[in-house]
């Protein structure tokens, strides 16, 4: 109720202020002004205000607004500031009279058409205004230039509302679409943080199936040397069990969180690689760096392979962002070598010696620590290096010549265009 009564109050002022802005083609107190242009915006924008109480309340507030102020500034009887300004009322009983009868909200979608409709509704309502005014005395001498003053500045007021709503809509459109458009890509680097985790829970459940299966194994043979330990070999063998069982729920539910409806079930090659970018940018504004992000995409494809790629890629470049001390760049390159799409990421930072390059991709190697002087696990590039080999590719370290870290990721084009995996 309040915030429908905050609404009416800015119509009302919104439509005396701009009515100030007037002409009076006939010599007489009939006005011309911007003041119904305002009302009929506030008609159009403020949807959930009845329109026959709307203008009703604007009529009345605007006769008394313009008499208190004739009274004030030019001292005008108090009659004959009613005669002048009450024929305005009508207009806007008239007015949001004919609007509520022609539906005009119901056809928001259609430009044109609320147009003509305001344009025809302003018509007859000055008509009405000046039919007021000869019952008062004040009518002005009609031509058919008079006529085509009063259809000309009705359609000009009434387009002029009806393009003003939708410039605003389509500005609110475009927002909400930004907005949209940035809790996708925030659920799709989540999903993707939960795919590389879900990715080696499905690889350590087959580790736990084969313990399970070797430890039923020795059990069998335990019992068959009348073994008297040979009870907790089975025991072993349940406990794995019930751990891959509870692995398996797990793996079902972060299915269900990847696989969201909403998300694209495909995306560009170009598009996927601008959302690393921005995420590392991001990431890099975060934690103070000044780092310049290029791309270079000659691709002109589409993967289903989301998850995977944005795992390995965002892994890469947030390694690069971590290792630039304090400012370089970082380049994100793709092509299509032979039957492979192939992922170049560089940057500028220290580099990795040559003597460690064949350790990187060994679990617990790392040459990041923490503030307290912590390592990191060191296990993330082992991590993209198993998924890019789920996909039949390879991801090595490149020995240029030149300073820099460059890792190359390659993948056979008809893995990333293939149907997506099931976790």
């Amino acid at each position: 109720m309040r915030d429908r009564l905050f609404m009416l109050v800015i119509i009302m002022l919104a439509t005396a202020f701009f009515g100030e802005m007037k002409v009076n083609p006939f010599g007489g107190s009939f006005r011309f002004s911007l003041g119904i242009a305002a009302f009929f915006f506030g008609l159009l924008w403020f949807q959930s205000l009845p329109v026959l109480l709307t203008g009703f309340l604007t009529g009345t507030f605007i006769c008394g607004f313009r008499v208190g102020l004739d009274m004030m500034i030019s001292h005008t009887a108090l009659l004959d500031s009613l005669q002048a300004h009450l024929p305005s009322a009508f207009y806007y009983f008239s007015f949001s009279l004919l609007i509520h009868l022609s539906r005009a909200r119901q056809y928001l979608e259609f430009p044109l058409g609320v147009g003509l409709i305001g344009a025809t509704v302003d018509f007859a309502s000055n008509m009405v205004e000046l039919f007021v005014r000869q019952l008062f005395g004040d009518f002005p001498d009609m031509t058919l230039q008079s006529i085509l003053m009063l259809l000309f500045f009705g359609a000009l007021r009434s387009f002029f509302a009806v393009g003003l709503y939708n410039n605003f809509m389509i500005r609110q459109v475009r927002a909400v679409g930004e907005v949209r458009q940035q809790e996708l890509e925030k659920l799709r680097m989540i999903n993707t943080e939960l795919y590389g985790e879900a990715f080696y829970l499905r690889k350590s459940m087959s580790h736990l199936e084969e313990i399970t299966r070797e430890s039923y194994q020795l059990y069998t043979r335990l019992l068959m040397s009348e073994n008297t330990e040979s009870y907790k070999a089975l025991q072993i063998a349940e406990h794995v069990h019930e751990v891959k069982k509870d692995s398996q729920r797990m793996l079902a539910g972060l299915s269900k969180i990847i696989n969201q409806e909403g998300l694209d079930s495909r995306l560009a090659i170009t598009d996927l690689c601008q959302l690393v970018i921005r995420a590392n940018q991001k990431y890099a504004e975060m934690i103070g760096k000044r780092i310049q992000f290029m791309m270079t995409c000659e691709v002109d494809l589409s993967t289903s392979q989301i998850y995977e790629l944005l795992s390995v890629l965002n892994n890469l470049v947030a390694n690069a962002v971590e290792a630039i001390p304090s400012a370089g760049w970082i380049e994100l390159a793709v092509e299509l070598r032979q039957r492979d799409i192939v992922f170049h990421v560089l940057d500028n930072g220290p580099g990795i010696p040559r003597e460690e390059r064949e350790w990187v991709f060994e679990p617990g190697y790392t040459t990041k620590y923490d503030q307290a002087g912590n390592a990191s696990t060191g296990i993330g590039l082992t991590h993209a290096r198993g998924i890019v080999h789920s996909l039949q590719g390879n991801l090595s370290i490149v020995n240029d010549h030149k300073q820099l870290t460059h890792f190359e990721v390659t993948i056979p084009t008809d893995q990333l265009l293939r149907k997506e995996s099931v976790l």
